[in-house]
């Protein structure tokens, strides 16, 4: 048997953890010494970080724009020059259409 085995076991539940825990992490954090402009750098970089994205995003929204436009005008320019059967204003009436009341 040894001397740990002989001893008689400490409250060893969760509230002594906890405490220890509390009291490690109380002693951790006393010692940490946050430079002075600590915040300063890290806003720069967040704001930095924010209108590059926000470039990046206008940049993106302006190339699916005009490339959009230009599939558009591809689409336009490739339309048969000639006019169709609807537009040219001759040939007979369609056999299964209406005709127009006359005042």
């Amino acid at each position: 048997m040894t001397h740990r085995d002989a001893t008689p076991a400490r409250d060893t539940g969760p509230d002594r953890t906890e405490q220890e825990l509390r009291e490690a992490l109380f002693a951790l954090a006393g010692g940490v010494q946050a430079a002075p402009d600590a915040y300063r750098t890290a806003r720069g970089e967040w704001l930095r970080r924010e209108r590059r994205r926000q470039l990046v995003l206008a940049v993106l929204i302006a190339v699916v724009f005009a490339l959009a436009v230009l599939i558009g005008l591809w689409v336009l320019n490739r339309a048969p020059a000639d006019p169709g059967v609807i537009f040219s204003g001759t040939g007979s009436r369609a056999a299964g259409s209406l005709p127009r009341p006359h005042p």
